[in-house]
């Protein structure tokens, strides 16, 4: 019965959609459930400075090996051919950026799970969940610098050209894509391993404020009248506040508009 079962199709096959499917329903879930807990949880009172250093490092880093990879991966290779950009180059740029990038967030992440894991007081604020997902961030930026010593081997572009057709096979509904990357090293393997399973554990950690960065700028730029709404518990309204204030100062200062609540 399963004398034909290979765990590669299983992971490379399947589990790509299992998590996409889980990513975004979750949050969608969650946003509706649970839209208070949609944060990051800051602890910024407590290890100021570490936390600082550490969250720039990690940020800018994470940031950096994320678009990296979304730009490297689903660029489509006709598109490098086109405008005449070498496999071999690509791969040197993604040696070159992605490896002080990855570093640098390796250290930052290092310095925040530090500060999390030994200050009694974050720890205790800390829930589980929020260690797991940063312990495994870790990891996969660990895994993510080791892989390199593979790319090292093989800078003609030819690996590279394999999990670029493997991640657009995936998002174009493509039932063979795993075949593309069954033999590759274990290294990239479980490199992309985690990070379908971080993928998975998305909507139920501090990463899900990731889509409120991404959301803020197009909601004040298309949905906010330029203008912020202040609710106050005052009886008296602010223009009889103000002219009572102006009497006192001898002085006529700003008018408003409209009565606050």
């Amino acid at each position: 019965m399963f004398g034909d079962f290979d765990i590669n199709f299983v992971i490379f096959g399947v589990m790509p959609y299992v998590a996409l499917t889980i990513f975004l329903v979750g949050s969608i879930v969650r946003y509706e459930r649970d839209p208070f807990t949609w944060k990051s949880s800051s602890s910024q009172l407590l290890r100021r400075k570490q936390l600082i250093w550490g969250s720039i490092l990690f940020h800018v880093g994470i940031l950096t090996v994320f678009f990296g990879h979304l730009i490297g991966l689903f660029t489509p290779i006709w598109v490098l051919d086109a405008i005449g950009i070498p496999y071999a180059l690509k791969q040197w740029m993604a040696v070159l950026i992605g490896g002080p990038a990855g570093i640098a967030a390796l250290i930052g992440s290092t310095m925040l799970l530090h500060r999390r894991l030994v200050d009694p007081r974050i720890r205790v604020t800390s829930t589980v969940p929020d260690i797991l997902i940063m312990v495994l961030i870790w990891l996969q930026l660990a895994i993510g610098l080791l892989t390199i010593t593979q790319t090292l081997q093989h800078m003609d572009g030819s690996e590279m050209v394999r999990f670029m057709n493997w991640s657009q096979s995936v998002v174009s509904w493509n039932i063979n894509a795993w075949v593309t990357v069954v033999d590759v090293h274990w290294l990239y393997k479980l490199h992309i391993f985690l990070g379908l399973i971080i993928t998975a554990l998305f909507p139920f950690t501090r990463l899900v404020h990731i889509w409120s960065g991404f959301a803020a700028p197009f909601r004040y730029l298309l949905t906010r009248p330029g203008y912020q709404i202040v609710r106050s518990r005052r009886h008296r309204p602010l223009e009889e506040r103000r002219r009572a204030y102006d009497k006192v100062q001898a002085k006529r200062g700003p008018t408003a508009t409209t009565p606050a609540e």
